[in-house]
């Protein structure tokens, strides 16, 4: 009964979470809209680079071994619960680590030569489909292929 009251709550917190997003694309009443900037140019060259930082064990990981920590205190007594509670935390530290090094992962500096005859460069997550050469569309600093 407590792991089925302990999965509730963490559903209504993430439902509640998740109603408070707002994609910010769209106009709020009584707050003024901001004009997007929009140049376009050719993709003059996309370097890669490594993102973050590589220290073997980061937030991702200790955020991770409390969750699974906690999770797995959830299940079995005694000294079953403890080795839960061990296993659980081992298992949520490496589940965060993999995260965090997913998401600090290869990140592309893409140079792009704008029509009015000036160049930028621009950091993304991702490539994408993005070549060299490609007419692109620069948008409040994201980069779209035509």
């Amino acid at each position: 009964m407590k792991v089925r009251a302990v999965g509730v709550l963490v559903v209504a917190f993430a439902a509640l979470l998740g109603g408070c997003a707002y994609p910010e694309p769209y106009p709020v009443y009584g707050r003024p809209v901001v004009a997007q900037r929009t140049e376009y140019g050719v993709v003059e060259a996309i370097e890669m680079y490594r993102g973050g930082n590589n220290a073997p064990i980061g937030l991702g990981a200790i955020i991770g071994g409390v969750a699974g920590g906690i999770i797995g205190h959830q299940f079995g007594g005694g000294s079953g619960n403890t080795a839960a509670t061990i296993a659980g935390a081992i298992a949520g530290g490496a589940i965060g680590n993999q995260v965090e090094r997913t998401q600090a992962g290869e990140r592309f500096r893409v140079i792009v030569r704008l029509d009015s005859g000036g160049s930028v460069a621009l950091d993304q997550v991702g490539q994408g489909e993005l070549r060299v050469g490609d007419r692109v569309r620069i948008v409040n600093g994201r980069v779209y292929r035509m």
